[in-house]
C-alpha cells in the first residue's frame, strides 16, 4: 500500500495522526481537497488497513495507573506452546502493549499498575512463563508517534 500513498494521503495521515478527531471539512481545508474526496481518502486508508483505528490518549497517572514498566520475558520453548500467554496477554488489562521479538527476549511488554505491588502481581503471572527482567518507567520524552511523513523529493533510507 505505500506504494500507492501520494503526497496527499500522507498529508491526511499526519492530520488525522495529530488530532484524530478532526472534522473532515477541517481535515479537507488543511489538506487543500474537498470535504467529499478527502472523506473519499479517510475511507479508502481505512479499508485499505492503513489507518487500523482511533484512539483517546489517557494519562495513566490520573486513571489510578501510576507504576509504568516494560517487562521483557524470555519464554522458551516452540511458539505454539505461547496460548497460555496470549490467554493471559487478553484477561490483564494491565498490559498494554506487547511485542514479539527475536533476539533474547522473546517479548517485550509495557504494563501500568495502580501499585508498586500490584506491578509485583503482574510479573509474577508473567514468571509462570519464562524469566522476566523489569524496568520502570520515569518518564516518557517522546510519547508513541507514527510514521513522519515523507518528504518529496528525498531519499529513500
Amino acid at each position: 500500500m505505500t506504494e500507492i500513498l501520494d503526497a496527499t494521503d500522507w498529508a491526511i495521515l499526519a492530520e488525522l495522526q495529530e488530532d484524530g478527531r478532526i472534522a473532515f471539512t477541517e481535515l479537507a481545508r488543511r489538506v487543500n481537497l474537498s470535504a467529499s474526496a478527502t472523506t473519499e481518502r479517510v475511507r479508502r486508508l481505512e479499508a485499505a488497513g492503513v489507518i487500523t483505528g482511533y484512539r483517546a490518549e489517557v494519562d495513566l497517572e490520573r486513571t489510578g495507573y501510576p507504576v509504568a514498566a516494560v517487562v521483557r520475558l524470555t519464554y522458551p520453548g516452540p511458539a505454539a506452546r505461547h496460548e497460555p500467554l496470549r490467554r493471559l496477554l487478553e484477561e490483564r488489562s494491565e498490559i498494554l502493549e506487547c511485542l514479539r521479538m527475536i533476539g533474547d527476549d522473546g517479548y517485550v511488554l509495557r504494563v501500568a499498575t495502580t501499585s508498586m505491588g500490584h506491578l509485583e502481581e503482574i510479573v509474577d503471572e508473567l514468571a509462570q512463563y519464562g524469566t522476566t527482567t523489569t524496568n520502570l518507567v520515569l518518564s516518557r520524552p517522546l510519547p508513541p508517534r507514527g510514521p513522519a511523513v515523507p518528504r518529496v523529493g528525498a531519499p529513500e533510507q
